[in-house]
């Protein structure tokens, strides 16, 4: 099956995961837009690939306010855009049995890259794809801790746990309302990038050496994601997924339709 995207946006391209999933979709001959920190690290891929296939643009997450201007530019200058991948992360270790070692603004960085930029950038590029007449879609990378917490990583867990469940009530939202949006998640594994490295975790020896290699954990998902499936768990999260989030799922479905009965009683 072809990758059913024209022209997709990918948000924190400029390593791990989301850099090599750009490079899966430019070496399928999509059109491709990066975005990310990292102006050298956009500039090397665009060189690599061309400025005919690919387009840039220096985008850091934390600036909440800067998220519906760089909304309206991306999609003036690429009204064909159809795909747009979320999927900048940070990943922090905090240990609340010694609060004097929490430092809460890096606690607050984490859940605003994690969770409130992703429902921000959502909110800001929903319209443009509702506007379509063919498939779009909405993709997010979260993680197995969004289904189970890891002790180390409290925030992390939350975060992604968060944002898990506003992508089930946003899919079951869109597919009532205009266009014809899909919502994709993607849920790793530990897999082996810089998101465990010293830089960001200081305390991990060769942390990026961490989970599942980098390239085999993508192989996979770029062959599912060419299947038309919009859950994807890999690896260890796969497991998890099938124990659990398969039922609980079930349950969210039969809940979702019995408030829907109630609320049309209350409901002007």
């Amino acid at each position: 099956m072809l990758f059913p995207y024209k022209k997709v946006l990918i948000i924190g391209a400029t390593s791990g995961i989301g850099k090599a999933l750009a490079t899966r979709i430019a070496e399928n001959g999509t059109q491709l837009v990066i975005a990310g920190r990292r102006k050298e690290n956009l500039d090397e891929f665009v060189e690599q690939y061309g400025s005919e296939k690919v387009d840039s643009r220096v985008f850091d997450v934390m600036q909440l306010d800067q998220i519906p201007r760089f909304a309206s530019d991306v999609t003036t200058a690429h009204p064909d855009l159809d795909c747009i991948f979320i999927n900048s992360g940070i990943q922090r270790p905090f240990d609340f049995s010694k609060p004097e070692s929490v430092d809460l603004d890096i606690f607050d960085q984490e859940l605003i890259t994690n969770y409130t930029a992703a429902v921000r950038i959502t909110h800001a590029f929903l319209p443009h794809l509702q506007s379509k007449s063919t498939q779009t879609a909405l993709a997010y990378t979260t993680s197995q801790m969004a289904l189970v917490p890891m002790m180390r990583c409290p925030n992390y867990g939350a975060s992604k746990a968060a944002l898990h469940h506003f992508i089930l009530s946003l899919r079951t939202q869109v597919a009532d309302g205009p266009g014809n949006v899909k919502v994709l998640e993607i849920y790793p594994p530990a897999v082996q990038t810089e998101l465990h490295d010293a830089k960001h975790q200081p305390d991990l020896k060769d942390g990026h050496l961490i989970g599942m290699p980098l390239g085999e954990f993508v192989d996979e998902v770029w062959g599912r994601l060419k299947g038309g499936e919009v859950q994807i768990a890999v690896g260890s999260a796969a497991e998890l997924y099938q124990a659990f989030e398969i039922k609980r799922q079930e349950l969210y479905k039969d809940m979702t339709e019995m408030l829907a009965g109630v609320l049309k009683m209350f409901l002007r």
